[in-house]
């Protein structure tokens, strides 16, 4: 059974920094892709950042610039390093990776994490 674990989030004021992290455990014989969406009260989930094994990554047009996405493939982990805040970043930020767990690829999710951007 694999588990994807998150830490970090809060509160912060606007300008500020967080940093997410995201561990997955378990039965795990590969991670492909890994990376975090946020949904806000109200709104659709959106993808905030990917990365591959390979060590590409791929951003929304909204945090380009400020967050930064990064993985340890040793250590099966996942962060974002999130500069810049601004209010509309409010959000539950849930991690996720794609892994081979045996004899096929699932995409597991973490519990979700709240971020919080005072104005």
């Amino acid at each position: 059974q694999v588990q994807l674990v998150e830490s970090g989030g809060g509160l912060v004021q606007a300008g500020g920094s967080l940093r997410l992290s995201c561990g997955a455990s378990g039965s795990i014989f590969s991670i492909n892709a890994m990376g975090w969406y946020r949904q806000a009260p109200g709104k659709q989930r959106e993808l905030v950042a990917t990365i591959i094994s390979g060590g590409s990554t791929n951003y929304a047009d909204s945090v380009k610039g400020r967050f930064t996405i990064s993985r340890d493939n040793a250590e099966n982990t996942v962060s974002l390093q999130m500069n810049s805040l601004k209010p509309e970043d409010t959000a539950v930020y849930y991690c996720y990776a794609d892994i081979l767990d045996g004899s096929s690829w699932s995409r597991y999710w973490g519990q979700g994490t709240q971020v919080t951007v005072s104005s």
